[in-house]
């Protein structure tokens, strides 16, 4: 047996959706638009970055064909010339959502084949009876915000009143999300995650796919949100790849927020961090200590929260090349025969209009010691049907059962 290991870079889309017309995202493309951006010298920021897209080790490993196998376009300094090793490709999801539940899932081998719910985009966005019944369990005499809000700018614009009048900012986004935004010493941390568990249960039947605590500080400059963010969601359809990796008796790690997005369901051994580094830093350590035959399951979330959301070229790019100068760590780790998979879960295009995220297709990098496909060790995998593909190469990989849904591009 060998070990597998999935990192999912949150939000890095690489265009071409084949049905992004339907989301009214045709075009976007977070990892070329922002591979342009910096092409052009419009990514530069005093201190952080500056220049073309520097992604040596990604593009070693085929970054470069991802782009080119979802839109036919190479992307500025991700040629295709730099491509050495691994399988590499694109993959579109057949979920109906563009959120990292839905991704995370679809990548488990579990599509979302139904539809989530989501709130208007009117003022007020939620039922009424919903916000009565919240309040009259939660013991506060109403909410503040009841709207579609970006999570940064929400907290700026109410967090004065949220302090004075002790009632949670209640926000939504284009995803199936009920977000509540309170101040971790004023109105409380444990408060507020009880807050959650009240509206996840209000929230069940109307098939509403998470539920996220958004605990917020005083600096000296206003309000900053914490890494203290907690999920509340709903369990995942049966059977994903790690139950049935849990059914085999292996061992499976998750790492960052892993464990939120598939409800604590066989997600066995769960680690977290405060931003990318530091979990990275906690999966380099478990990996150091993973058997045989074991999974680790990683999102590294800091791109879509910090950056993709944020609209922020320069930081993601920089946060990107962060990852790829801190790669070397994780290769030097790998044994022979493991499998390593790096990919996304959605698109979040930071030069795209709003701050929600886009329906793109997402990089799919395959590699490993002696990984080869015909005893090549450059492949091209095209652009795949499903992010399901990426399941089932882990689960024969692994030697697990076969789930219902993706095609291995093992042979």
């Amino acid at each position: 047996m060998t070990r597998a290991f999935i990192i999912v870079l949150d939000s890095l889309g690489v265009g071409g959706a084949p049905d992004a017309d339907r989301y009214g995202d045709v075009g976007s493309d977070t990892l070329g638009h922002i591979a342009q951006r910096c092409a052009g010298g419009d990514a530069d920021r005093s201190g952080i970055r500056h220049g073309p897209l520097d992604l040596p080790n990604l593009a070693a490993l085929g970054l470069g064909e991802c782009c080119r196998a979802a839109t036919g376009i190479e992307a500025p300094g991700l040629e295709i010339s730099a491509w050495r090793i691994g399988h590499a490709g694109a993959a579109a999801e057949v979920s109906t959502g563009k959120d990292s539940q839905s991704g995370h899932w679809e990548i488990a081998g579990s599509p979302v084949d139904f539809e989530w719910a989501y709130f208007p985009h009117t003022e007020p966005c939620f039922p009424r009876s919903l916000i009565d019944k919240l309040c009259e369990r939660g013991g506060f005499d109403g909410v503040l915000g009841n709207k579609h809000a970006s999570g940064t700018q929400i907290i700026d614009e109410l967090g004065d009143e949220h302090v004075r009048t002790g009632r949670p900012i209640c926000y939504t986004s284009a995803d199936s999300v009920f977000q509540i935004a309170a101040h971790e010493q004023r109105f409380g941390l444990e408060r507020l995650y009880w807050t959650c568990k009240i509206a996840r249960e209000l929230l069940d039947e109307m098939r509403v796919g998470r539920v996220i605590a958004r605990p917020f500080v005083t600096t000296h400059d206003g309000y900053r949100r914490t890494s203290n963010r907690r999920d509340y969601g709903v369990p995942p359809p049966f059977p994903t790849l790690l139950s049935r990796a849990q059914g085999a008796r292996r061992e499976v790690v998750s790492v960052g927020k892993i464990g939120d997005l598939f409800c604590h369901t066989a997600t066995g051994r769960e680690l977290k961090g405060k931003d990318n580094d530091a979990v990275f830093d906690q999966a380099l350590d478990a990996m150091r200590h993973l058997g045989q035959g074991g999974l680790m399951f990683v999102n590294l979330v800091d791109f879509d929260t910090l950056y993709g959301h944020r609209r922020d070229v320069p930081g993601y790019a920089a946060a990107l090349e962060a990852f790829d100068a801190r790669l070397p760590e994780f290769l030097q780790q790998l044994d022979d025969g493991d499998l390593a998979i790096i990919t996304g879960d959605h698109g979040c295009d930071p030069t795209w209009s709003g701050s929600d995220h886009t329906r793109e297709c997402v990089p799919v990098l395959a590699f490993g010691p002696n990984f080869k496909h015909g005893g090549v060790q450059r492949h091209a995998l095209g652009r795949r049907a499903s992010f399901a593909d990426m399941g089932a190469t882990v689960a024969r990989h692994l030697g697990l059962a076969a789930g219902d849904h993706g095609h291995s591009f093992l042979w």
